[in-house]
Protein backbone atom coordinates (compact mmCIF):
# COMPACT_ATOMS: atom_id res chain seq x y z
CA UNK A 1 0.00 0.00 0.00
CA UNK A 2 3.00 2.26 -0.55
CA UNK A 3 1.20 4.41 -2.77
CA UNK A 4 -1.13 7.51 -2.38
CA UNK A 5 -4.52 7.25 -3.59
CA UNK A 6 -6.10 10.47 -3.93
CA UNK A 7 -9.89 9.99 -3.31
CA UNK A 8 -10.46 13.21 -5.40
CA UNK A 9 -9.38 11.88 -8.60
CA UNK A 10 -10.84 8.62 -8.55
CA UNK A 11 -12.80 7.93 -11.77
CA UNK A 12 -11.86 11.29 -13.39
CA UNK A 13 -11.88 10.92 -17.22
CA UNK A 14 -9.10 12.49 -18.90
CA UNK A 15 -8.95 14.81 -21.60
CA UNK A 16 -6.43 16.17 -23.95
CA UNK A 17 -6.03 18.98 -26.91
CA UNK A 18 -7.95 17.78 -29.71
CA UNK A 19 -5.58 16.91 -33.03
CA UNK A 20 -7.29 18.07 -36.41
CA UNK A 21 -7.08 15.08 -38.36
CA UNK A 22 -7.91 12.19 -35.44
CA UNK A 23 -11.39 10.74 -36.33
CA UNK A 24 -11.83 8.11 -33.53
CA UNK A 25 -12.64 9.03 -29.38
CA UNK A 26 -11.12 7.98 -26.82
CA UNK A 27 -12.77 7.38 -23.28
CA UNK A 28 -9.92 6.84 -20.61
CA UNK A 29 -10.66 6.84 -16.69
CA UNK A 30 -8.25 6.09 -13.95
CA UNK A 31 -8.17 4.73 -10.58
CA UNK A 32 -5.85 4.18 -7.71
CA UNK A 33 -2.65 5.75 -7.32
CA UNK A 34 -0.68 8.68 -8.73
CA UNK A 35 1.26 6.13 -10.73
CA UNK A 36 -2.07 4.92 -12.19
CA UNK A 37 -2.86 8.67 -13.21
CA UNK A 38 1.30 9.30 -14.61
CA UNK A 39 0.26 5.82 -16.98
CA UNK A 40 -2.76 7.63 -18.67
CA UNK A 41 -0.73 10.26 -20.10
CA UNK A 42 1.48 8.23 -21.47
CA UNK A 43 -1.64 5.89 -22.52
CA UNK A 44 -3.30 8.78 -24.00
CA UNK A 45 0.07 9.88 -25.82
CA UNK A 46 0.09 6.59 -27.79
CA UNK A 47 -3.37 6.79 -28.65
CA UNK A 48 -3.26 9.92 -29.94
CA UNK A 49 -0.51 9.23 -32.60
CA UNK A 50 -2.73 6.14 -33.72
CA UNK A 51 -5.70 9.03 -34.69
CA UNK A 52 -7.76 8.95 -31.02
CA UNK A 53 -8.76 12.58 -29.54
CA UNK A 54 -10.24 12.05 -25.85
CA UNK A 55 -13.93 12.67 -25.20
CA UNK A 56 -15.76 13.00 -21.97
CA UNK A 57 -18.80 11.49 -23.08
CA UNK A 58 -19.10 7.39 -23.15
CA UNK A 59 -21.69 7.33 -25.72
CA UNK A 60 -19.57 9.29 -27.99
CA UNK A 61 -16.36 6.89 -27.55
CA UNK A 62 -15.09 4.57 -30.12
CA UNK A 63 -12.61 2.68 -27.09
CA UNK A 64 -13.24 2.76 -23.43
CA UNK A 65 -10.34 2.67 -21.50
CA UNK A 66 -10.18 2.35 -17.73
CA UNK A 67 -6.81 2.07 -16.10
CA UNK A 68 -7.05 -0.11 -12.63
CA UNK A 69 -5.60 -0.67 -9.39
CA UNK A 70 -5.64 -4.15 -7.03
CA UNK A 71 -4.40 -2.47 -4.11
CA UNK A 72 -7.90 -2.28 -2.21
CA UNK A 73 -11.11 -4.12 -2.66
CA UNK A 74 -12.98 -1.09 -2.94
CA UNK A 75 -11.03 -0.14 -5.94
CA UNK A 76 -11.75 -3.78 -7.85
CA UNK A 77 -15.48 -3.27 -7.13
CA UNK A 78 -15.91 0.26 -8.36
CA UNK A 79 -14.40 -1.25 -11.56
CA UNK A 80 -16.26 -4.06 -11.65
CA UNK A 81 -19.48 -1.61 -11.67
CA UNK A 82 -17.84 0.83 -14.36
CA UNK A 83 -17.71 -2.27 -16.24
CA UNK A 84 -21.39 -2.88 -16.29
CA UNK A 85 -21.87 0.87 -16.92
CA UNK A 86 -19.70 0.64 -19.81
CA UNK A 87 -21.24 -2.82 -21.19
CA UNK A 88 -24.76 -0.96 -20.87
CA UNK A 89 -23.76 1.59 -23.43
CA UNK A 90 -22.14 -0.60 -25.84
CA UNK A 91 -25.18 -2.69 -26.08
CA UNK A 92 -26.67 0.62 -27.95
CA UNK A 93 -23.24 1.27 -29.86
CA UNK A 94 -21.83 -2.17 -30.16
CA UNK A 95 -18.87 -0.96 -32.13
CA UNK A 96 -17.74 0.61 -29.28
CA UNK A 97 -14.35 -1.41 -27.63
CA UNK A 98 -13.95 -1.70 -24.14
CA UNK A 99 -10.67 -2.33 -22.51
CA UNK A 100 -8.91 -2.68 -19.18
CA UNK A 101 -5.33 -1.44 -18.66
CA UNK A 102 -2.82 -1.69 -15.46
CA UNK A 103 -2.54 -3.93 -12.53
CA UNK A 104 -5.89 -5.46 -12.30
CA UNK A 105 -5.72 -6.08 -15.83
CA UNK A 106 -2.59 -7.88 -15.04
CA UNK A 107 -4.13 -9.80 -12.07
CA UNK A 108 -7.06 -10.92 -13.39
CA UNK A 109 -6.56 -11.29 -17.21
CA UNK A 110 -8.21 -14.44 -18.24
CA UNK A 111 -11.27 -13.71 -16.12
CA UNK A 112 -12.22 -10.82 -18.04
CA UNK A 113 -11.43 -11.78 -21.28
CA UNK A 114 -12.41 -15.62 -21.35
CA UNK A 115 -14.79 -15.97 -18.17
CA UNK A 116 -17.08 -13.52 -18.14
CA UNK A 117 -16.50 -11.73 -21.85
CA UNK A 118 -16.77 -8.51 -20.45
CA UNK A 119 -13.94 -6.43 -22.49
CA UNK A 120 -12.04 -6.99 -25.92
CA UNK A 121 -8.66 -5.71 -24.79
CA UNK A 122 -6.33 -6.23 -21.55
CA UNK A 123 -3.65 -4.70 -21.07
CA UNK A 124 -0.97 -4.67 -18.30
CA UNK A 125 1.57 -2.22 -16.84
CA UNK A 126 4.11 -2.75 -18.94
CA UNK A 127 2.65 -3.02 -22.22
CA UNK A 128 0.86 0.10 -23.15
CA UNK A 129 3.62 0.27 -25.99
CA UNK A 130 1.77 -2.57 -27.46
CA UNK A 131 -1.73 -1.03 -27.88
CA UNK A 132 -1.49 -0.31 -31.24
CA UNK A 133 -1.22 -3.88 -32.29
CA UNK A 134 -3.62 -5.07 -29.51
CA UNK A 135 -6.03 -2.88 -31.16
CA UNK A 136 -5.46 -4.37 -34.36
CA UNK A 137 -6.36 -7.46 -33.26
CA UNK A 138 -9.30 -6.12 -31.89
CA UNK A 139 -10.41 -4.50 -35.06
CA UNK A 140 -9.97 -7.86 -36.78
CA UNK A 141 -12.48 -9.02 -34.22
CA UNK A 142 -10.00 -11.31 -31.72
CA UNK A 143 -9.74 -10.57 -28.36
CA UNK A 144 -6.31 -9.23 -27.63
CA UNK A 145 -4.32 -9.61 -23.97
CA UNK A 146 -0.70 -8.49 -23.32
CA UNK A 147 0.02 -8.36 -19.37
CA UNK A 148 4.24 -10.03 -19.66
CA UNK A 149 6.07 -8.35 -17.30
CA UNK A 150 9.21 -6.08 -19.01
CA UNK A 151 11.95 -6.45 -17.22
CA UNK A 152 13.46 -3.11 -19.45
CA UNK A 153 10.01 -1.27 -20.26
CA UNK A 154 10.41 2.16 -18.07
CA UNK A 155 8.67 4.33 -20.87
CA UNK A 156 11.84 7.04 -20.57
CA UNK A 157 11.32 7.49 -24.58
CA UNK A 158 7.41 8.07 -24.28
CA UNK A 159 6.49 11.72 -23.69
CA UNK A 160 3.32 11.61 -21.94
CA UNK A 161 0.51 13.97 -22.78
CA UNK A 162 -0.55 16.07 -19.46
CA UNK A 163 -4.05 15.41 -18.92
CA UNK A 164 -6.78 17.50 -16.63
CA UNK A 165 -3.75 18.83 -15.48
CA UNK A 166 -3.52 22.43 -13.71
CA UNK A 167 -0.64 23.04 -16.41
CA UNK A 168 1.53 23.91 -12.86
CA UNK A 169 2.31 20.28 -11.43
CA UNK A 170 3.48 16.87 -13.21
CA UNK A 171 4.46 13.65 -12.23
CA UNK A 172 7.38 12.60 -13.89
CA UNK A 173 8.03 8.77 -13.27
CA UNK A 174 11.64 7.19 -12.60
CA UNK A 175 11.00 3.80 -11.89
CA UNK A 176 8.85 0.63 -12.56
CA UNK A 177 7.67 -2.33 -10.42
CA UNK A 178 9.09 -3.39 -6.83
CA UNK A 179 11.67 -5.56 -5.35
CA UNK A 180 9.93 -5.67 -1.96
CA UNK A 181 7.92 -8.44 -0.97
CA UNK A 182 5.23 -6.64 2.04
CA UNK A 183 2.74 -9.61 1.87
CA UNK A 184 -0.22 -7.20 2.06
CA UNK A 185 0.82 -6.02 -1.58
CA UNK A 186 0.33 -7.01 -4.76
CA UNK A 187 2.17 -4.72 -6.46
CA UNK A 188 5.33 -6.67 -7.14
CA UNK A 189 3.13 -9.33 -9.11
CA UNK A 190 1.23 -6.71 -11.35
CA UNK A 191 4.32 -3.93 -12.03
CA UNK A 192 6.83 -6.89 -11.86
CA UNK A 193 10.77 -6.42 -10.64
CA UNK A 194 12.70 -2.93 -10.81
CA UNK A 195 14.02 -1.11 -13.00
CA UNK A 196 15.02 2.42 -13.34
CA UNK A 197 14.70 4.95 -16.08
CA UNK A 198 17.92 6.66 -17.90
CA UNK A 199 18.67 9.84 -15.66
CA UNK A 200 19.04 11.84 -18.97
CA UNK A 201 15.79 11.32 -20.06
CA UNK A 202 13.79 12.34 -17.04
CA UNK A 203 16.40 15.56 -17.45
CA UNK A 204 14.69 15.82 -20.46
CA UNK A 205 10.91 15.30 -19.62
CA UNK A 206 11.95 17.61 -16.80
CA UNK A 207 13.57 20.47 -18.88
CA UNK A 208 10.75 20.04 -21.59
CA UNK A 209 7.74 20.70 -18.48
CA UNK A 210 9.80 24.26 -17.60
CA UNK A 211 9.95 25.48 -20.66
CA UNK A 212 6.13 24.12 -21.12
CA UNK A 213 5.37 26.61 -17.86
CA UNK A 214 5.14 24.04 -15.12
CA UNK A 215 6.56 25.02 -11.91
CA UNK A 216 6.30 21.82 -9.83
CA UNK A 217 7.64 18.04 -10.27
CA UNK A 218 6.79 14.67 -8.40
CA UNK A 219 9.40 11.94 -9.22
CA UNK A 220 7.23 8.82 -8.97
CA UNK A 221 8.16 5.28 -8.33
CA UNK A 222 6.83 2.58 -6.07
CA UNK A 223 10.02 2.90 -4.47
CA UNK A 224 11.81 5.94 -5.48
CA UNK A 225 15.02 5.78 -2.89
CA UNK A 226 15.77 2.57 -4.23
CA UNK A 227 16.19 4.16 -8.11
CA UNK A 228 19.40 3.03 -9.40
CA UNK A 229 20.76 3.25 -12.87
CA UNK A 230 23.71 1.61 -14.30
CA UNK A 231 23.00 1.05 -17.84
CA UNK A 232 19.85 -0.11 -17.91
CA UNK A 233 18.72 -3.62 -16.18
CA UNK A 234 16.62 -4.86 -13.06
CA UNK A 235 17.99 -3.72 -9.65
CA UNK A 236 18.71 -7.04 -8.46
CA UNK A 237 21.44 -7.86 -11.35
CA UNK A 238 23.33 -3.99 -10.27
CA UNK A 239 26.10 -6.73 -8.19
CA UNK A 240 26.70 -8.41 -11.72
CA UNK A 241 27.52 -4.81 -13.22
CA UNK A 242 30.77 -4.11 -14.80
CA UNK A 243 33.10 -1.71 -12.19
CA UNK A 244 32.98 1.10 -14.52
CA UNK A 245 29.10 0.67 -14.49
CA UNK A 246 29.20 0.44 -10.54
CA UNK A 247 31.54 3.74 -10.39
CA UNK A 248 29.21 5.65 -13.03
CA UNK A 249 26.01 4.36 -11.32
CA UNK A 250 23.27 7.11 -10.43
CA UNK A 251 21.65 6.64 -7.22
CA UNK A 252 18.39 8.63 -5.94
CA UNK A 253 20.44 11.18 -4.21
CA UNK A 254 22.51 11.64 -7.01
CA UNK A 255 19.24 11.93 -9.31
CA UNK A 256 17.47 14.36 -7.18
CA UNK A 257 21.06 17.01 -7.00
CA UNK A 258 20.47 16.92 -11.26
CA UNK A 259 16.83 17.42 -11.19
CA UNK A 260 17.67 20.70 -8.85
CA UNK A 261 20.30 21.77 -10.41
CA UNK A 262 19.20 20.98 -14.05
CA UNK A 263 15.65 23.46 -13.05
CA UNK A 264 16.94 25.58 -10.11
CA UNK A 265 13.31 27.48 -9.63
CA UNK A 266 11.17 24.68 -10.43
CA UNK A 267 10.03 22.82 -7.04
CA UNK A 268 10.89 19.01 -6.53
CA UNK A 269 8.79 16.15 -4.54
CA UNK A 270 8.96 13.22 -4.84
CA UNK A 271 6.78 9.70 -3.45
CA UNK A 272 6.49 6.70 -2.51
CA UNK A 273 9.48 6.59 0.29
CA UNK A 274 10.47 2.81 2.16
CA UNK A 275 11.94 3.54 5.08
CA UNK A 276 14.17 0.19 4.57
CA UNK A 277 15.98 2.19 1.37
CA UNK A 278 15.71 6.01 2.60
CA UNK A 279 19.11 6.86 3.10
CA UNK A 280 20.92 10.03 4.81
CA UNK A 281 22.09 11.43 1.70
CA UNK A 282 18.74 11.66 0.03
CA UNK A 283 18.28 13.74 3.26
CA UNK A 284 21.16 15.67 3.11
CA UNK A 285 20.80 16.63 -0.71
CA UNK A 286 17.16 17.53 0.27
CA UNK A 287 18.60 20.53 2.90
CA UNK A 288 21.30 21.44 0.18
CA UNK A 289 18.88 22.34 -2.44
CA UNK A 290 16.23 25.01 -1.62
CA UNK A 291 13.71 23.71 -4.78
CA UNK A 292 13.82 20.50 -2.98
CA UNK A 293 10.28 20.34 -1.47
CA UNK A 294 10.42 19.52 2.33
CA UNK A 295 8.04 16.86 2.61
CA UNK A 296 8.45 13.33 3.43
CA UNK A 297 5.84 10.04 2.39
CA UNK A 298 7.59 7.75 4.39
CA UNK A 299 4.78 4.59 5.32
CA UNK A 300 5.63 2.68 8.24
CA UNK A 301 2.10 0.22 7.89
CA UNK A 302 2.16 -0.63 11.77
CA UNK A 303 4.16 0.15 14.70
CA UNK A 304 5.00 -2.95 16.38
CA UNK A 305 7.57 -4.57 15.39
CA UNK A 306 6.00 -7.89 15.39
CA UNK A 307 3.51 -6.85 12.82
CA UNK A 308 6.17 -5.55 11.16
CA UNK A 309 7.45 -9.13 10.62
CA UNK A 310 4.69 -10.29 9.43
CA UNK A 311 4.28 -7.68 6.94
CA UNK A 312 8.29 -8.58 5.81
CA UNK A 313 8.43 -4.43 6.16
CA UNK A 314 12.92 -4.48 5.84
CA UNK A 315 12.83 -1.90 9.17
CA UNK A 316 12.08 -1.81 12.83
CA UNK A 317 10.09 0.49 14.95
CA UNK A 318 13.16 1.28 16.23
CA UNK A 319 15.11 1.70 13.03
CA UNK A 320 12.19 4.00 11.71
CA UNK A 321 12.63 6.11 14.92
CA UNK A 322 16.25 6.61 14.23
CA UNK A 323 15.36 7.60 10.79
CA UNK A 324 12.78 10.14 11.68
CA UNK A 325 15.28 11.57 14.62
CA UNK A 326 17.80 12.06 11.48
CA UNK A 327 15.06 14.01 9.15
CA UNK A 328 14.69 16.03 12.15
CA UNK A 329 17.76 16.40 12.99
CA UNK A 330 19.32 17.31 8.91
CA UNK A 331 15.54 19.14 7.83
CA UNK A 332 13.82 20.96 11.16
CA UNK A 333 11.09 22.50 8.69
CA UNK A 334 9.97 18.95 6.73
CA UNK A 335 6.97 17.81 7.27
CA UNK A 336 6.09 14.24 7.44
CA UNK A 337 3.40 11.95 6.15
CA UNK A 338 2.32 8.25 6.57
CA UNK A 339 0.54 5.34 5.82
CA UNK A 340 -1.15 3.34 8.30
CA UNK A 341 -2.86 0.00 8.50
CA UNK A 342 -5.16 -1.44 10.48
CA UNK A 343 -6.24 -4.54 11.86
CA UNK A 344 -3.26 -7.00 9.89
CA UNK A 345 -3.52 -10.51 10.08
CA UNK A 346 -3.06 -11.49 13.89
CA UNK A 347 -2.93 -8.04 15.05
CA UNK A 348 -3.27 -7.47 18.64
CA UNK A 349 -4.62 -5.15 21.43
CA UNK A 350 -1.20 -4.24 22.04
CA UNK A 351 -0.07 -3.72 18.40
CA UNK A 352 -2.54 -1.43 17.68
CA UNK A 353 -1.66 0.48 21.21
CA UNK A 354 2.08 0.21 19.51
CA UNK A 355 1.31 1.73 16.27
CA UNK A 356 -0.41 4.99 18.52
CA UNK A 357 2.45 5.16 20.26
CA UNK A 358 4.93 5.60 17.55
CA UNK A 359 2.33 8.28 16.17
CA UNK A 360 2.64 10.25 19.45
CA UNK A 361 6.39 9.77 18.58
CA UNK A 362 6.40 11.25 15.68
CA UNK A 363 3.40 13.69 15.22
CA UNK A 364 2.82 13.14 11.46
CA UNK A 365 1.42 16.08 9.35
CA UNK A 366 -0.96 14.13 7.85
CA UNK A 367 -1.74 10.84 6.83
CA UNK A 368 -3.11 8.10 4.93
CA UNK A 369 -4.98 5.17 6.82
CA UNK A 370 -7.16 2.08 5.91
CA UNK A 371 -8.12 -1.24 7.39
CA UNK A 372 -6.43 -4.13 6.24
CA UNK A 373 -7.90 -5.65 3.14
CA UNK A 374 -6.93 -8.71 2.09
CA UNK A 375 -5.72 -9.07 -1.41
CA UNK A 376 -5.84 -12.07 -3.87
CA UNK A 377 -1.92 -12.95 -5.01
CA UNK A 378 -0.23 -11.51 -1.83
CA UNK A 379 1.88 -13.61 0.66
CA UNK A 380 -0.87 -12.41 2.73
CA UNK A 381 -3.61 -14.33 1.84
CA UNK A 382 -1.73 -17.18 0.84
CA UNK A 383 0.22 -17.74 4.17
CA UNK A 384 -2.22 -15.42 6.72
CA UNK A 385 -5.44 -15.82 7.85
CA UNK A 386 -7.10 -12.50 7.87
CA UNK A 387 -8.55 -12.94 11.53
CA UNK A 388 -9.33 -9.81 13.00
CA UNK A 389 -12.89 -8.87 12.62
CA UNK A 390 -14.30 -6.01 10.76
CA UNK A 391 -15.82 -4.33 13.69
CA UNK A 392 -12.41 -4.77 15.31
CA UNK A 393 -10.76 -2.99 12.47
CA UNK A 394 -13.10 -0.64 12.37
CA UNK A 395 -12.72 0.58 15.53
CA UNK A 396 -8.83 0.52 15.26
CA UNK A 397 -8.78 2.46 12.27
CA UNK A 398 -11.09 5.53 13.67
CA UNK A 399 -9.13 5.76 17.11
CA UNK A 400 -5.69 6.00 14.61
CA UNK A 401 -7.52 8.77 12.41
CA UNK A 402 -8.82 10.44 15.72
CA UNK A 403 -4.54 10.53 16.90
CA UNK A 404 -3.84 11.69 13.50
CA UNK A 405 -6.32 14.86 13.26
CA UNK A 406 -5.00 15.46 16.52
CA UNK A 407 -1.26 15.59 15.65
CA UNK A 408 -2.23 17.31 11.91
CA UNK A 409 -3.92 20.08 14.61
CA UNK A 410 -0.77 20.27 16.54
CA UNK A 411 1.26 20.57 13.46
CA UNK A 412 -0.92 23.08 10.84
CA UNK A 413 -0.49 25.50 14.44
CA UNK A 414 2.99 25.50 14.40
CA UNK A 415 2.79 27.85 11.08
CA UNK A 416 0.60 30.58 12.59
CA UNK A 417 1.75 33.92 12.58
CA UNK A 418 4.62 32.77 10.24
CA UNK A 419 5.20 33.46 6.83
CA UNK A 420 5.14 30.59 4.32
CA UNK A 421 5.94 29.89 0.07
CA UNK A 422 2.75 28.84 -1.59
CA UNK A 423 2.38 27.54 -4.90
CA UNK A 424 -0.77 28.66 -6.43
CA UNK A 425 -2.71 25.52 -7.99
CA UNK A 426 -6.35 26.53 -8.21
CA UNK A 427 -9.44 28.18 -7.24
CA UNK A 428 -10.26 27.39 -3.22
CA UNK A 429 -13.18 24.91 -3.67
CA UNK A 430 -14.63 27.41 -1.03
CA UNK A 431 -14.89 30.77 -2.30
CA UNK A 432 -13.89 31.89 -6.22
CA UNK A 433 -12.47 34.90 -4.11
CA UNK A 434 -9.36 32.86 -3.21
CA UNK A 435 -6.53 30.84 -4.01
CA UNK A 436 -5.22 27.29 -3.01
CA UNK A 437 -2.00 26.11 -3.24
CA UNK A 438 0.30 24.04 -1.57
CA UNK A 439 3.73 25.07 0.69
CA UNK A 440 6.67 23.01 0.72
CA UNK A 441 6.26 21.09 3.33
CA UNK A 442 2.62 20.22 0.88
CA UNK A 443 0.41 22.12 3.48
CA UNK A 444 -2.92 23.62 1.54
CA UNK A 445 -3.37 27.26 2.07
CA UNK A 446 -5.54 29.45 0.74
CA UNK A 447 -5.59 32.98 0.68
CA UNK A 448 -7.19 35.68 -1.45
CA UNK A 449 -6.41 36.00 -5.21
CA UNK A 450 -5.76 39.79 -5.37
CA UNK A 451 -3.46 40.43 -8.20
CA UNK A 452 -2.14 36.80 -8.39
CA UNK A 453 -2.72 34.15 -10.83
CA UNK A 454 -2.35 30.17 -11.31
CA UNK A 455 1.56 29.16 -10.94
CA UNK A 456 2.80 32.20 -9.50
CA UNK A 457 4.84 31.51 -6.13
CA UNK A 458 3.67 34.02 -3.30
CA UNK A 459 4.87 34.97 0.15
CA UNK A 460 1.96 34.22 2.34
CA UNK A 461 1.57 35.63 5.80
CA UNK A 462 -0.55 32.93 7.87
CA UNK A 463 -3.06 34.22 10.14
CA UNK A 464 -5.17 31.63 10.62
CA UNK A 465 -6.10 27.47 10.51
CA UNK A 466 -7.67 24.56 10.19
CA UNK A 467 -6.37 21.01 10.99
CA UNK A 468 -5.56 20.58 7.73
CA UNK A 469 -5.39 24.14 5.88
CA UNK A 470 -3.27 26.98 6.24
CA UNK A 471 -5.40 30.59 5.96
CA UNK A 472 -3.36 33.99 5.47
CA UNK A 473 -2.79 36.79 3.10
CA UNK A 474 -0.76 37.56 0.31
CA UNK A 475 2.37 39.43 0.36
CA UNK A 476 4.20 39.73 -2.28
CA UNK A 477 5.46 37.27 -4.89
CA UNK A 478 8.38 35.01 -4.16
CA UNK A 479 11.80 35.38 -4.97
CA UNK A 480 11.73 31.98 -7.11
CA UNK A 481 9.04 33.27 -9.65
Amino acid sequence: MEKIIDENKQGESLVIENKENNTKQLYIESYGCAMNFSDSEIVASILSDQGYNTTQSLEDADLVLVNTCSIRDKAEQTVRKRLEKYNAVKRTNPKMKVGVLGCMAERLKSKFLEEEKIVDLVVGPDAYKDLPNLLAEVEDGRDAINVILSKEETYGDVSPVRLNTNGVSAFVSITRGCDNMCTFCVVPFTRGRERSRDPQSILEEVNDLWSKGYKEITLLGQNVDSYLWYGGGLKKDFVNASEIQKATAVNFSNLLELCAKAQPKMRIRFSTSNPQDLTLDVIETMAKFPNICKHIHLPVQSGSNRILKEMNRLHTREEYFQLIDNIKRILPSCSISQDLIAGFPTETEQDHQDTLSLMDYVKYNFGYMFTYSERPGTLAERKLEDDVPEETKKRRLAEIVQRQREHSEIKTKEYLNTTVEVLIERESKKSDSEWSGRTSQNIVAVFPKANYKIGDLVNVKVTHCTSATLIGEALELSNNN
